[in-house]
């Protein structure tokens, strides 16, 4: 498929984690998000690799775990064993990312590299084939269920540009205020990884019809 499906599991029910991971993959869900705050790069504190080593047991879905926290050198290895397959650090957190986007691969993991609102992404030219991700945030991270930040679908466009420009086949993943009325332009702009937390588990009409909507605002 064209398009990737990420449920974030930042918003689902922790309570009834494991029936809710099962329906993402009932419903087509391609990964799941899982996203990991400190409290000092971001105001919130969230999971660590024992939340990882739960959501492998409950789903065959790939688990793509979202660093938010600072020295994120320090716990690649926990993570990578726990069963995370991709592992996205953010520009801002790693003065030495080359050093450790080689880390993350040399763990049998996918790097992948975010980037916050207003951080350009120039960098990446310097980094060639050594990320399979670039997660663009389209809005501040820290919090569930904020809005898309609209100048956030130029950064998507000036991405897809620079991959083209430097010939990297990596994904463009956007995570933030992705719904029905914004997934759309984010794919016209660029992003083929959509991550969603209240859109998916926060519906309605529960966690498979969030995700039917998601898909076919997309096509």
């Amino acid at each position: 498929m064209d398009t990737l499906i990420s449920p974030s599991i930042l918003s689902a029910d922790l309570l009834h984690l494991e029936q809710a991971l099962q329906e993402c993959e009932s419903a087509g869900a391609d990964k799941i998000h899982i996203d990991v705050m400190d409290g000092r790069f971001v105001p919130n504190i969230t999971f660590g690799p024992n939340i990882v080593r739960a959501c492998k047991r409950a789903t065959k879905l790939p688990l793509d775990v979202h660093l938010m926290i600072v020295e994120p050198e320090k716990h690649l290895e926990a993570f990578a064993e726990a069963g995370a397959d991709i592992i996205t650090v953010h520009y801002e957190t790693c003065p030495h990312l080359h050093r450790t986007l080689q880390q993350i691969r040399s763990l049998g993991v996918h790097p992948g590299v975010t980037f916050n609102p207003a951080t350009p992404v120039e960098g990446l030219r310097y980094l060639n084939g050594m990320f399979d991700q670039v997660l663009i945030m389209t809005v501040n991270p820290g919090f569930g269920g904020q809005k898309f930040i609209p100048e956030m679908l130029q950064k998507i466009r000036d991405t897809r540009k620079l991959l083209d420009e430097i010939g990297s086949e990596a994904v463009i993943q956007v995570d933030g205020g992705i719904e029905a009325s914004t997934v759309a332009a984010a794919y016209a702009a660029g992003a083929r990884d959509f991550v969603a937390g209240t859109a998916i588990f926060g519906y309605p009409g529960g966690i498979k019809a969030g995700i039917k909507t998601l898909q076919e605002a997309l096509f």
